[in-house]
C-alpha cells in the first residue's frame, strides 16, 4: 500500500479547502482544487520537497481556480484533469464567476476525464465520478486504497453544494450523491471543497438531504 498523506489548506476569501495528496516514500503530489496563493502553495511544496504532477479539478468555480495559472507558470509540466462536461465553464469567466468576483479567470485542463475513468498518480488508482449538479461537469476523486473521496462543492458534512449558480442542477445533484457516492463503503473520508472532513456513513446516516 502506498503511504498516502493529505495536507489540507484553506485558502481564499470563500475558505476554500485546497488538499495536496502526497507520496511520503517518492515525494510527488497532487494538487485538488489550487483555490488561491499559488506563491503560499509553492512555498509549502519547496519546504516539504514535494513535486507536484498533476492537478485534480472537482469543478470550474472561481475559489477553486484560482492559484491555478500560477501552478502552471512554476510547474509547466504539471497535468490538469478537469471533468469533460466542465470544459466550457472553465473556459467563460461568466460561468465560473470569477468576472462577478473581480478577476476574471479562464483555464483548461489538459485532460478531460469522463465517469468511470482511472487515472493512475501517486503509485495509487484514482477513479473519477462525474456528478453533475453544482455545476454541468462536477467531477469527485475516489482512492479506494486509501479510502479517499475528494467531493469538492458536491457533498458537504451536512449538506449538499448550491445548484442556482450556471448549469446547476438540484435534482441530478441528489439523484447523482445518492446513486454514486452514498454507496462508497462506510468508512471513507470524504474530503469537501468547505468545511470540515466527514465520511459516507455519517452522511448516508445523517444528512438532512437524503
Amino acid at each position: 500500500m502506498s503511504n498516502i498523506i493529505v495536507i489540507t489548506n484553506m485558502l481564499g476569501s470563500f475558505a476554500t479547502n485546497c488538499y495536496t495528496i502526497a507520496n511520503t516514500d517518492t515525494r510527488e503530489a497532487v494538487i485538488v482544487d489550487p483555490a488561491d496563493r499559488a506563491d503560499f502553495l509553492v512555498q509549502m511544496y519547496k519546504n516539504q520537497n514535494l513535486n507536484p504532477v498533476a492537478v485534480l479539478l472537482t469543478h470550474g468555480h472561481a475559489d477553486h481556480i484560482g492559484a491555478l495559472p500560477g501552478i502552471k507558470r512554476e510547474y509547466p509540466d504539471i497535468t490538469v484533469y478537469a471533468g469533460k462536461e466542465e470544459e466550457a465553464l472553465l473556459k467563460n469567466s461568466s460561468l465560473n464567476l470569477s468576472a462577478a468576483f473581480g478577476y476574471p479567470t479562464e483555464v483548461e485542463a489538459d485532460k478531460y476525464v469522463d465517469d468511470g475513468d482511472v487515472i493512475e498518480l501517486l503509485g495509487v488508482e484514482i477513479k473519477c465520478f462525474h456528478v453533475p449538479g453544482h455545476t454541468q461537469g462536477g467531477t469527485c476523486y475516489y482512492i479506494e486504497e486509501s479510502e479517499m473521496l475528494f467531493s469538492g462543492d458536491t457533498l458537504f458534512a451536512g449538506s449538499i453544494g448550491r445548484s442556482d449558480f450556471p448549469t446547476g442542477d438540484e435534482r441530478a445533484l441528489l439523484e447523482n450523491i445518492e446513486k454514486k457516492l452514498l454507496v462508497l463503503p462506510d468508512n471513507v473520508t470524504v474530503y469537501p471543497g468547505h468545511n470540515s472532513r466527514t465520511t459516507v456513513k455519517r452522511e448516508r446516516d445523517t444528512n438532512p438531504y437524503f
